[in-house]
């Protein structure tokens, strides 16, 4: 051995190994439920005594739960863009949902929101491995999207049957026999176990309880059918149709209706319930950030209407159908039990999401997006928050507030509205045109301006002439 050997030998038993650096924290993993169709009056932590939620109000009870969030648009590919990208829909250009082949599946296919840093590419990048299991309704469902790598979807928007109903899985189009929300909590469950090693952050799309179309008529099928089958359902109300209903009249006051939609919810319950018990058995429940929401609301009878708001005619903005649940529960930081009541909109999941991951860094610059982050809400703090959200839907936009509601209508025309919602929650009287209410109507259309004057995208911009990667309901705006 010679001396140089010898030499760092000793050096090496004398001298203590240096400390390896600290491994850095696993961020939390992220499980995001979206339901289609779906609002917050038929859940029991929003005050349902009838439809049966038990899972979805244990999660509400073990995290905080938002009373007031809205939606950003009527319909499903506008706000799943939004939550995905934090812009509003005269920012990503989807502003109707999407129809049945061209952009969804085909030789025209495309990612809607492909020109945009998304959130599964944000979260893949970061570390995260991204799955969805359910409605996708973006564009190009054949592949796989924006950082997910784990892709089972539809191959379009619409439902119409929870049973032998299609789907896509390994790029290729298929019937699935089983009741269809059962199948996306299977793979939803397998995901999980199958990343449970390594942060993940998983989509997990229901295309239910979606109270639309002509299965809406036919009974229920799964295991919540019997229980229905002679329920009355008073929380859904009844009342002649809305003069502006254009379709789904045959759905008001109609008890099989009614039944469906409440089955159909308690289905939902059942997969969450699966997706908790889940978390729980792997030792995840308490690094898990476990969010519940919908995409949009649904009238079952509320302002006399049945639907969205893209079922009216006029297009309408009324709170029963841009409504939605919002709950939040993370273990190692979410209080049990809390409630929120600030007024925020789908469009603020996206930098409240990131904020709360620790990766605001990461949030993109341009387009800027008009989205807050409330994270500070979910762990006990107190923030300046202004109560305002705004909505668009074609050629109807929407400013609301804590106590009034405006909303403006462009070509084709339908009469501006202005509401009163202290005094008037039920959205009945509209006080446009009526002097005493002039300077508000002026002081929320000047906000309503500013606002899309900041945000909107002259690309997308229908009011200023911009175009859609959709179909519109109405004629586009010149």
């Amino acid at each position: 051995m010679n001396a140089r050997l010898s030499c760092l030998l000793l050096i090496a038993v004398v001298l203590p190994l240096s400390p390896s650096p600290a491994a850095e924290p696993r961020r939390p993993n992220v499980v995001f439920i979206l339901t289609d169709n779906h609002g917050p009056w038929t859940l029991g932590c929003y005050g349902n005594r009838e439809i049966r939620t038990p899972r979805i109000d244990r999660l509400a009870g073990q995290g905080i739960r938002f009373t007031r969030c809205f939606s950003s648009n009527a319909v499903c590919s506008p706000t799943r863009a939004t939550y995905l990208t934090g812009l509003i829909p005269s920012q990503h250009g989807v502003h109707c949902y999407l129809a049945a082949g061209r952009a969804q599946i085909g030789p025209e296919a495309y990612s809607t929101i492909g020109e945009f840093d998304s959130l599964g590419e944000i979260l893949a990048e970061a570390g995260y491995v991204c799955g969805l299991s359910g409605k996708w309704h973006l564009g190009d469902n054949l592949h796989p999207q924006e950082g997910f790598t784990y892709w089972i979807t539809k191959p379009h928007g619409h439902t119409t049957t929870f049973y032998d109903a299609p789907v896509i899985e390994n790029g290729a189009i298929r019937k699935e026999p089983a009741y269809q929300t059962d199948f996306w909590t299977d793979h939803a469950v397998r995901f999980i176990r199958q990343h449970k090693e390594r942060p993940f952050f998983l989509l997990l799309a229901y295309n239910g309880p979606y109270g639309l179309g002509g299965s809406l008529l036919r009974p229920a099928r799964n295991r919540h059918a019997e229980f229905y089958a002679d329920k009355p359902l008073e929380s859904f109300p009844r009342n002649p149709p809305h003069p502006w209903l254009h379709n789904n009249r045959q759905y008001i006051n109609n008890p099989q209706a009614m039944r469906r939609y409440a089955a159909e919810v308690s289905g939902i319950d059942d997969g969450v319930g699966r997706v908790l018990d889940t978390l729980d058995e792997l030792g995840l429940d308490k690094n898990t950030v476990v969010v519940f929401t919908a995409d949009q609301g649904l009238a079952g009878g509320h302002n006399r209407m049945w639907g969205m708001g893209d079922h009216s005619r006029p297009l309408h903005t009324f709170d029963s159908t841009i409504h939605i649940p919002l709950i939040w529960r993370h273990a190692a930081a979410i209080a049990p039990g809390k409630t929120s009541d600030i007024l925020v909109s789908n469009y603020d999941f996206f930098p409240t999401l990131l904020g709360y991951l620790g990766l605001t860094d990461r949030i993109p610059e341009r387009p800027e997006s008009p989205g807050r982050d409330y994270s500070p809400v979910l762990r006990g703090e107190t923030i300046d928050w202004s109560n305002v959200v705004f909505y668009e839907f074609e050629n109807s936009r929407m400013i609301r507030t804590d106590r009034w509601k405006y909303t403006i209508r462009h070509n084709p025309r339908g009469p501006d509205e202005l509401y009163d919602l202290e005094n008037d929650p039920g959205e009945e009287t509209n006080l446009i045109g009526r002097g005493e209410h002039a300077a508000v109507a002026q002081q929320l259309a000047e906000r309503l301006d500013a606002f899309f004057t900041r945000y909107a995208d002259p690309r997308y911009d229908l009011y200023r002439g911009g175009r859609s990667k959709s179909h519109l309901l109405t004629r586009r705006v010149q």
